[in-house]
C-alpha cells in the first residue's frame, strides 16, 4: 500500500511538471516574478544595524523560507532553533515546508511554476540547477552581497582551499551556499582493512609495497592463518556496493590515478601540469591490471568481490566458526562488523596505507569537495531582504548557531567539556553530548542540519571522544580519525578535482559520452582482471575502442571545467 501511494504521488507530481513546463512555455518566460533586485531603489540602510551585530534588522521583518520537513522534527513553527535564529535576528520565518522524500519534486515543480519563496533556505540544489535558474534570473548572484554583508562566509571561502571553486558557477557568479561538512575520516576514505591477528601468527608485517602486499595475500591463502586445517580462507574481498569498496581501486592507485571507487563514481580523469587527461589507456593503466589480473589468477581476489552486495560482505565476516576474511576494501570497517565487545572480531584489522608500486607511486585520493548546495535567494526578495537573507545565512556559519541547530538548547542535547574530557585528537574538549539513554523518535529543540551551515574539521574535532580506546566500545570515531591519518600525507597530486561545475551547454553531452565511456571501460577492467579478456592480446583493441567513443569531446569539456575553476 506504501509503494502503490509513492508512485501514485511520484506520477502526479510527474504530470504537475509537465503541465507547469508547458504552461511556462507558452507564457514566453521563466515564470519569476521579480522584486526590486534589479532596480535602482535605494537600499534602506537604517533598518539593519551593523553588520557583526544583532539583531540584523531594528524592525521585525518577514522572510518566507522553503526547507523539507524532517519526520523526526515536531513543528518549524515552534521548534526551539527558530526561536532562537528568529529572536536573534529579529527575522520571522515564514515556512513554505514539503515532506523531506518530497523535497527534489516540489522543488523543480516550483521553480518551474514560478511559485517560489524569497528564500531557498534548504534546497539540496544540484549545479545544474544554481547555473540555470542563475542564468535565468530566478536565483540572484550572492557574490556581492558576501562581500558586503557576510564575513564568515567570506573567511570560510578564503580557509577551506576548494570551497569557493566549488560553489562559483562558470559565469564567475556564485548562487547558492553550502552545508561544508568537513569528515576527516570520510576525506580520507579509500581504506583497506587487513587482519592483523594472521599478520602477527605468520610473523609478517602490515605491507608498504604491492610486492610486500602480494607476498602477504599469498601467505594468507597457502598458509592456514585461522588454523583450522583448511585452505579456507579469503585473502582480499570487498563490494562495489559499499562505499570506497570497490576491490581494485586501493591497489591501482599504486600505478596511476584511479577514482573509481564504488559502483556510481569513476571520472578515469588527471591533471598533469594543469592538462586534463585520460588515465585507463596508459601503460601504467595496463601494468595495474595486469597485477590485479595476477592476483585474481592465484586466487587472491575473491571472485564475489565484483558481484557481491554490502549484505554478502557482512554474511562472510559475521560466520560462525573460523574466521575466514583477511583483507577488506571499504571505508568503514561497520559494514562487515558491529563495532562493539559482544562480537569482537574486527579488533582483529587494522588499515593498510597507501602501497607504493613498482614506478614508485604512492598515493590515495582525497575525497573532500562540495557538491550540491543548499541556500539561494531569488528574485522575489525585495534589496533589504536580500540583505537581511545573506546576514541570516551568514549568522548559521557561526559556531554558536551550528551548535544549537545540530543539538539543541544547551544543558540539554548538550552541554562544554568538563576538565579532562578529551577529543578525537587527545586534546581537551570543548564541547560534549548529552547521550540520552531513551531517546524519542521526534524532538522539537533543533533543525539538526537543514539549511547552510560550516562544520569544519577542528569543529568537528572539538567534541568530546565518547571512548579514548578505539577499539573499546564507543570508540570506532576515534578509531576512525586516528587510521585516517595514515592516509592524508599521500594525497594524489594528479586527482581531478571533486564537485568542479560542468558548463550548462555541455552537461547534457558530457553526461551522455560519460555514461558510455565508464562503462565501457569498467567492463573491460573487469574482463583484463578475471582473464576473460586476455590483456597481452587484446589492449590495443580495446584503447582503439575508446576512440570511438568521443574521449577527445570529453576530454575538451572536463578541460573547460578545470580551467574554469582556477579563474
Amino acid at each position: 500500500m506504501k509503494r502503490q501511494q509513492r508512485n501514485t504521488w511520484a506520477g502526479m507530481m510527474s504530470l504537475l511538471l509537465a503541465i507547469t513546463l508547458v504552461l511556462s512555455a507558452c507564457s514566453g518566460g521563466s515564470g519569476s516574478t521579480t522584486a526590486d533586485q534589479g532596480s535602482d531603489t535605494p537600499v534602506s540602510e537604517d533598518l539593519f544595524n551593523p553588520v557583526g551585530q544583532y539583531p540584523i534588522v531594528k524592525e521585525q521583518m518577514k522572510l518566507k523560507m522553503f526547507a523539507p520537513q524532517f519526520a523526526s522534527i515536531e513543528n518549524m513553527e515552534t521548534n526551539l532553533f527558530t526561536k532562537w535564529a528568529e529572536e536573534k535576528t529579529n527575522i520571522k520565518i515564514e515556512w513554505d515546508l514539503v515532506p523531506d522524500n518530497a523535497l527534489n519534486d516540489r522543488k523543480q515543480l516550483m521553480l518551474a511554476s514560478g511559485d517560489y519563496p524569497e528564500v531557498i533556505l534548504h534546497g539540496n540544489l544540484t549545479k545544474e540547477e544554481q547555473m540555470k535558474y542563475g542564468k535565468q534570473g530566478v536565483f540572484i548572484p550572492l557574490n556581492d552581497l558576501i562581500e558586503q554583508y557576510a564575513p564568515n562566509i567570506k573567511k570560510a571561502m578564503e580557509d577551506i582551499p576548494y570551497m569557493k571553486s566549488s560553489i562559483t558557477s562558470p559565469d564567475g557568479n556564485i548562487y547558492a551556499l553550502p552545508q561544508v561538512n568537513e569528515c576527516y575520516h570520510c576525506d580520507n576514505a579509500l581504506k583497506v582493512w587487513m587482519n592483523k591477528a594472521w599478520l602477527d601468527k605468520l610473523g609478517m608485517q602490515v605491507p608498504t609495497t604491492t610486492e610486500e602486499f602480494y607476498q602477504v595475500l599469498k601467505a594468507f591463502k597457502e598458509k592456514d592463518p585461522n588454523g583450522n586445517g583448511k585452505q579456507d580462507e579469503i585473502p582480499l574481498t570487498g563490494s562495489d556496493e559499499m562505499w570506497t569498496g570497490n576491490v581494485t581501486a586501493f591497489l591501482m592507485n599504486a600505478f596511476i590515478v584511479d577514482d573509481y571507487t564504488e559502483k556510481t563514481t569513476g571520472t578515469f580523469l588527471r591533471v598533469v601540469n594543469d592538462k586534463v587527461e585520460f588515465v585507463a589507456n596508459t601503460e601504467e593503466w595496463k601494468q595495474g591490471l595486469e597485477y590485479l589480473n595476477k592476483l585474481y589468477k592465484e586466487g587472491l581476489i575473491d571472485p564475489a568481490a565484483f558481484t557481491q552486495n554490502a549484505d554478502a560482505i557482512q554474511q562472510l565476516a559475521n560466520r560462525e566458526g573460523d574466521n575466514i576474511m583477511g583483507t577488506l576494501t571499504t571505508a568503514l570497517l561497520s559494514y562487515a562488523y558491529p563495532m562493539n565487545d559482544t562480537t569482537p572480531r574486527h579488533k582483529d584489522y587494522v588499515v593498510v596505507p597507501p602501497l607504493k608500486g613498482p614506478n614508485g607511486v604512492q598515493q590515495t585520493l582525497f575525497f573532500g569537495g562540495i557538491n550540491n548546495s543548499q541556500f539561494a535567494i531569488t528574485n522575489k526578495a525585495t534589496k533589504e531582504q536580500q540583505i537581511a537573507a545573506i546576514r541570516f545565512a551568514d549568522l548559521m556559519y557561526t559556531e554558536e548557531a551550528i551548535v544549537l541547530q545540530e543539538h539543541g538548547p544547551e544543558d540539554k542535547g548538550w552541554r562544554m567539556a568538563k576538565e579532562g574530557e578529551l577529543d578525537l585528537n587527545g586534546n581537551q574538549a570543548k564541547y560534549a553530548e548529552n547521550v540520552n539513554p531513551n531517546p524519542k523518535p521526534t524532538h522539537n529543540d533543533g533543525w539538526e542540519q537543514i539549511g547552510p551551515s560550516l562544520r569544519t574539521y577542528d569543529y568537528r574535532a572539538s567534541w568530546a571522544a565518547l571512548q579514548q580506546d578505539p577499539l573499546a566500545e564507543g570508540g570506532y570515531g576515534k578509531r576512525l580519525n586516528e587510521v585516517s591519518k595514515e592516509y592524508e600525507p599521500y594525497h594524489s597530486k594528479e586527482q581531478f578535482p571533486n564537485g568542479l561545475f560542468i558548463a550548462l551547454e555541455d552537461a547534457d553531452l558530457s553526461a551522455q559520452i560519460k555514461t558510455t565511456l565508464v562503462e565501457y571501460v569498467k567492463s573491460n577492467m573487469a574482463q583484463f582482471i578475471t582473464g576473460s579478456k586476455d590483456i597481452s592480446k587484446e589492449w590495443d583493441n580495446y584503447v582503439k575502442g575508446l576512440e570511438g567513443m568521443q574521449l577527445n569531446q570529453y576530454l575538451e569539456i572536463y578541460q573547460k571545467a578545470y580551467d574554469s575553476s582556477k579563474k
